[in-house]
């Protein structure tokens, strides 16, 4: 992204946070707008569309702390100079823009300011155009051709997209559109967490002159799935039991994301929210494979035939006088 673009957006104030916040302060406040403005909150709604992306662009510069402090120092600067993120071609040119009053207002310069400029700028020293500071052809050196400065990278460019589930669990190569129009076709990583920045080589900005290209930041959302969900590596799910199940223990079938159920074996006696674990068919990273954690949910009946009434009726009587909410009680007076 060109820096032009920082100096007229307010990342800041898109977060809604002071220009000192810490790192803590930028996510929770970003974590709660993207929520908020997340597609799948908001279907059909272009507005949170776009505050999703401006959210997502302002997180992605200030959550960097070297592209945190360049942004800082560009909308320091005050309008006139143009510069790009990592110092692509444009940046040379509207540096002379602003001084010679190019959209600005007008400065005066001596001459011994503007050769001590000029020499810092060609790696001269207090004499600007000293020796050293030309390549060849007696041109200054920094400018494409041979010399002292040659080619020189692209500049880094930054970009958002959403992703399935699936994709983000198993990877997928993916086509994406950069501001200028160009369409880059990228491969996502098996295991990316939403809210991940990613770093693809070469993808960013051309060379103006012959240079590598520069990389893309990536900033990643992750749509929620309907049954499973991500703590790390590990996949989540909830498993509704019966009563009975959950009382006598039995064997019930978990489906897994992306392969056969497996039977899992509920203990006698298993309460609400105890969690199991299925070793091995959680998410694969270059770290390893990360386990299922199965939280039971014991499913009360909505309707009791008067055979089920009766039945619980007698187990009610046979049950003995205790309240499971007595421990309970004695540990809320606790100081």
């Amino acid at each position: 992204m060109a820096s032009q673009d920082w100096f007229e957006k307010d990342f800041y104030a898109v977060l809604g946070v002071s220009k000192d916040a810490s790192e803590q302060e930028l996510k929770r406040a970003y974590r709660k707008l993207a929520r908020d403005y997340h597609p799948d909150q908001n279907p059909g709604d272009p507005e949170a569309e776009r505050k999703f992306k401006d959210v997502s662009e302002a997180y992605s510069v200030l959550s960097d702390p070297k592209d945190r402090a360049e942004y800082d120092q560009v909308r320091a600067m005050g309008g006139g100079a143009r510069f790009t993120s990592s110092g692509g071609g444009a940046g040379f040119e509207d540096a002379f823009g602003g001084m010679f009053n190019r959209g600005g207002a007008s400065q005066q310069y001596s001459n011994e300011d503007l050769e001590d400029l000029l020499g810092s700028m060609f790696g001269g020293g207090h004499g600007g155009f000293g020796p050293g500071s030309f390549g060849t052809a007696g041109r200054p050196a920094g400018f494409g051709t041979p010399g002292t400065g040659g080619p020189r990278k692209g500049r880094d460019q930054t970009a958002s997209t959403t992703l399935s589930f699936a994709t983000a669990i198993r990877g997928d190569t993916v086509t994406l559109q950069t501001g200028e129009g160009r369409t880059i076709t990228v491969r996502i990583p098996a295991g990316v967490e939403d809210g991940q920045k990613i770093r693809l080589k070469g993808k960013g900005a051309p060379s103006p002159n012959g240079g590598p290209p520069g990389d893309l930041l990536l900033q990643v959302s992750v749509r929620s799935h309907p049954v499973f969900g991500r703590d790390g590596d590990n996949l989540t799910i909830d498993v509704p039991v019966t009563f009975a199940e959950a009382a006598k223990g039995a064997t019930v079938e978990v489906p897994t994301f992306g392969g056969d159920p497996v039977k899992v074996r509920v203990p006698a006696g298993s309460q609400s929210g105890k969690k199991l674990r299925v070793k091995g068919r959680g998410v694969t990273t270059k770290r390893g494979t990360g386990d299922l954690l199965v939280t039971l949910t014991i499913a009360v009946p909505t309707h009791l035939t008067k055979g089920m009434e009766e039945a619980l009726d007698a187990f009610v009587a046979a049950s003995p006088a205790e309240s499971p909410r007595d421990d309970l009680m004695r540990r809320a007076t606790q100081e």
